[in-house]
C-alpha cells in the first residue's frame, strides 16, 4: 500500500507523474499533456496567483470556465488511476471518494462566480478545492454506508 500512496502523492503534485512511476509512460504523458492544456487554456496559474493574493474578482474574471471545469475531473482521475495501477483501490466501491471529489469539485468551480459565504466570494480555486475535499469526504461516507448495507 505504501507504493500506492507514493503514487497518489506524485499525482497530487502533478497529474501523470504517478502513471510514469507505475511504468505507464504513454498514459502518464497523456495526463501531463491534458494537465498542461487545461492549465494554459483555463489560465489556471494566473487564477491561482490572483486567488492566493486575495484578488478574487480578478481570479473570476481571468478564469476560462469552459476549460477550468475539466480540471477537477482530470486531476481526480489521474490520482485514482495512479493509485489503482499501483495496487490500491481493491476494496468495494473504493472509487467513490475520487468520483465525488471530481463531481463536487466541478460544481465548486461552476458556482464560484456566484456562490458567497457571509457575503464573500471564494473564487474558482478555493471553492473548487473545498468541493473536492468535501466530495472526497462524502464519497468515503457513501462508501461506508453502501458497504455496511451491502
Amino acid at each position: 500500500m505504501t507504493n500506492a500512496v507514493e503514487k497518489v502523492f506524485w499525482s497530487i503534485a502533478f497529474p501523470g507523474f504517478g502513471q510514469i512511476l507505475n511504468g505507464k509512460i504513454a498514459k502518464g504523458l497523456l495526463f501531463i499533456f491534458l494537465e498542461f492544456s487545461i492549465n494554459v487554456n483555463a489560465n489556471l496559474n494566473e487564477v491561482i496567483i490572483f486567488s492566493f493574493t486575495g484578488d478574487i474578482s480578478q481570479a473570476i474574471a481571468k478564469t476560462n470556465y469552459e476549460w477550468m471545469m475539466f480540471y477537477p475531473c482530470v486531476y481526480s482521475f489521474a490520482i485514482w488511476d495512479a493509485f489503482r495501477d499501483a495496487g490500491g483501490g481493491k476494496s468495494l466501491y473504493s472509487f467513490l471518494p475520487t468520483v465525488f471529489c471530481a463531481y463536487i469539485g466541478t460544481l465548486g468551480v461552476t458556482y464560484s462566480p456566484f456562490f458567497e459565504i457571509f457575503g464573500t466570494r471564494l473564487g474558482p480555486i478555493l471553492l473548487g478545492l473545498m468541493g473536492m475535499v468535501s466530495g472526497a469526504l462524502i464519497g468515503w461516507i457513501a462508501q461506508a454506508i453502501i458497504i455496511r448495507n451491502h
